[in-house]
């Protein structure tokens, strides 16, 4: 057998050194960010080390060395956690009675002035009203002057703790019950209303969990120092696991199937994730394509999410990447009732949303 050059030696070397990092990061999604705080924001890297063992595979394949097992072992051991990353091919089954629900942070339609995009909010609720969806939860929203949203139903709650950010929710369907989270000492709050539609009533909840305060147009995220940047993850992610214990817990008491869906503020790879979608099912590993970015960062954060309860069907997924905010929009095509032979019939089978 052909001995391996310096170079793959090197590379091989490194190979393995990303495999053991990738399997002891399989494991973070199970620690609880308030007592391991530091090894919980190491999550965010999973992106990076799965691309990086995929990377491997592709390399060693080319070089017909057998050394591809190694990633390619890894990657088959962590198939949810790839899954949970990238799709190959997208569900494209649309019926007659899907519920289209979008999630949306709009980062306040440019109240800070951080875009040169001349008139943003008008242009973007325009694209909104064209996308047309029946349930439309927004994060960080803003409304100057008059509302540009034309939905029949609305639940706007302002920040209860002062913050200049809202959320909002807007519904073609009518709202019958509302209400707000209110976190502590947080810029950050979920609210949820009661929806009646096609004959029941489904609770949604808009999230926006604890921000890491990123800044795409700075360096190291924001922070200088990089033990001041890992002090402020960990606070970060220790406040988002007990703001996870809230909405469970109010959760609990709902007479309704239930649907999440906002700005998370993490990665299907945090413990974070892994509480929210016990009994859910994630609209982007059920009906997406590609590589689930969500954040307009150089890495490929998916960090906005639609979870349904077990019983719905996605039937398609996107992410519409679109300029007027740091995140993109995601809409889901949900089936909220069970298939039957005659809805089926009416499935149509498209290539655009």
């Amino acid at each position: 057998m052909k001995k391996l050059s310096l170079t793959n030696r090197f590379l091989f070397f490194v190979n393995q050194l990303l495999a053991v990092a990738t399997l002891a990061g399989y494991t973070l999604p199970f620690l609880d960010p308030v007592t391991a705080k530091s090894l919980s924001v190491f999550s965010l890297t999973m992106p990076l080390l799965l691309t990086a063992n995929a990377g491997f595979v592709l390399y060693w394949s080319f070089q017909l060395k057998k050394h591809l097992l190694v990633s390619l072992a890894l990657l088959g051991l962590g198939y949810s956690h790839v899954q949970s990353f990238v799709q190959i091919s997208a569900k494209e089954v649309f019926l007659n009675n899907d519920l289209k629900v979008m999630s949306y942070n709009a980062r306040m339609f440019n109240k800070s002035k951080w875009s040169k995009i001349d008139r943003l909010e008008q242009k973007a609720c325009q694209w909104i009203q064209r996308k047309n969806p029946d349930v439309l939860g927004i994060q960080e929203y803003h409304q100057s002057g008059k509302n540009l949203l034309a939905f029949p139903y609305n639940y706007i709650k302002e920040n209860p703790n002062g913050y200049r950010t809202s959320q909002a929710f807007f519904s073609k369907h009518k709202i019958i019950h509302k209400g707000s989270l209110n976190f502590k000492k947080s810029g950050n709050n979920a609210i949820f209303v009661d929806i009646v539609c096609r004959g029941d009533t489904l609770r949604f909840y808009n999230i926006h969990l604890q921000s890491l305060n990123i800044d795409k147009n700075k360096e190291n995220f924001g922070q200088k120092n990089s033990e001041k940047l890992l002090e402020r993850f960990e606070k970060t992610f220790s406040e988002q696991a007990l703001q996870v214990a809230k909405i469970l817990e109010h959760q609990k008491n709902s007479p309704h199937r239930t649907i999440f869906l906002g700005d998370f503020n993490n990665t299907a790879f945090s413990w974070t994730y892994r509480q929210l979608k016990k009994d859910k099912k994630d609209a982007f590993v059920e009906a997406g394509a590609g590589i689930g970015k969500t954040f307009d960062y150089v890495l490929p954060f998916r960090i906005d999410f639609i979870l349904t309860d077990k019983t719905m069907e996605t039937n398609h997924f996107k992410t519409l990447r679109v300029p007027y905010s740091d995140h993109y929009p995601i809409l889901a095509r949900i089936q909220t009732q069970k298939p039957t032979p005659t809805n089926a019939q009416t499935a149509k089978w498209k290539k655009k949303d």
